[in-house]
């Protein structure tokens, strides 16, 4: 029964992920459509994440705070420097620059991006000579082209339903706004810095293995860094930074609580229970989703082009993620093979014999490559 819960609880979980994701791509859209300035927006959202996360941590990670060292705060500082101030930071300014369809598809890159700098760095070797390596090689080439095919190439407009059906003046983004080549160099910098930021969050993982208490301290950090870029960017102007019951606030509610909090707990819990390529599978949903209502909600227009390129993206992200699961796989009958040799060897080694005599039983311990009995 407890597994066919799970059977059932683990894939809806990651759908829900995938909600949370494409709703607060759209609701960011309209705050920064309507000024919004993304430092500020970062700095409430983790501020809101934090928060929320610290029930927790104190509660899971408790007998870990006393081990909050200097060195692990500076840990989490380079942690939130790659993972908020220059990965979500760039992310927004890709956002308002383009459309939430556009970066979304940098989303769906970030795996592969990840892949090409482990190799880069040789954290990861190519494994050009196996099946496995080909598959990872090819969904990363398709993946990247797709990406450039729906950035760079529109083609016929298509208009399958009527467009911009939310009649709010923050669903058109002002003209000073709109840039798409800049967007791109954003939305690349922001994978290039999600890509950096798992790579050293390996490292983080080994100094301070709390998961919880790690998310909080990171979040906390990150605010710290937004705010202070941000109050450098708006001059201190504190109308950038005042919140009251519009837009902004929903948006800064929903991030914080909805994609920062609630959406690290069912990854993580995805990740206990499947490997971390598990949520990488749903991303496709959020891709598909989020095309469709950025179109129908915004006025974005649907292109050949566009299409195109996220039918490549879906094709080769799962190229990729089937060729990084076999690997995985293989690695782990690998490790399971020299488990059960070493422990044939202990076994072998040192084998326990029994000689019964007239007297009794005696038992004598002898080496299995000794000749001597």
């Amino acid at each position: 029964m407890a597994w066919s819960m799970e059977a059932v609880m683990l894939p809806a979980s990651m759908v829900l992920v995938q909600a949370f994701t494409m709703g607060a791509l759209l609701l960011s859209k309209l705050a920064l459509n309507v000024g919004m300035e993304p430092f500020v927006l970062l700095a409430y959202r983790n501020l809101i994440g934090a928060i929320v996360v610290a029930p927790f941590a104190f509660y899971f990670d408790r007998s870990m705070v006393p081990k909050v060292t200097f060195k692990v705060l500076g840990w989490m500082s380079i942690s939130a420097l790659f993972s908020i101030v220059l990965a979500m930071g760039l992310h927004y300014y890709g956002l308002r620059a383009t459309t939430a369809a556009i970066s979304v598809n940098f989303l769906n890159l970030i795996p592969v991006v990840t892949f090409l700098m482990a190799v880069l760095l040789r954290v990861e070797k190519l494994a050009a000579g196996t099946w496995a390596g080909r598959a990872k090689m090819a969904g990363t080439a398709v993946c990247v082209g797709g990406t450039m095919v729906a950035s760079l190439y529109r083609g016929p407009p298509l208009h399958p339903w009527p467009t911009h059906l939310l009649r709010h003046r923050a669903a058109t983004a002002p003209h000073h706004h709109r840039n798409m080549p800049l967007g791109t160099v954003y939305l690349c910098g922001s994978c290039l810095a999600y890509a950096l930021w798992f790579i050293v969050q390996a490292r983080v993982g080994r100094v301070f293995p709390c998961k919880y208490l790690s998310t909080l301290l990171a979040c906390f950090c990150g605010t710290v860094q937004a705010l202070a870029i941000g109050a450098v960017i708006s001059r201190g102007d504190p109308a950038s930074w005042r919140l009251s019951w519009d837009l902004r606030l929903v948006t800064v509610v929903y991030s914080g609580v909805f994609n920062t909090a609630v959406t690290f707990c069912l990854i993580s819990w995805a990740i206990t229970r499947r490997g971390p390529i598990y949520p990488s599978m749903f991303n496709s949903l959020s891709l598909v989703a989020t095309t469709v209502l950025d179109s129908l909600l915004l006025g974005t227009d649907v292109s050949v082009g566009s299409l195109l390129g996220d039918v490549l993206i879906i094709l080769g992200l799962y190229g990729f993620l089937w060729g990084k699961g076999k690997e995985m796989k293989h690695l782990k009958q690998q490790q399971q093979q020299q488990q059960q040799q070493q422990l044939n060897g202990n076994v072998d080694g040192t084998t326990t014999m029994s000689i019964r005599t007239n007297g009794g039983t005696t038992t004598t311990n002898n080496n299995a490559a000794d000749d001597r009995v």
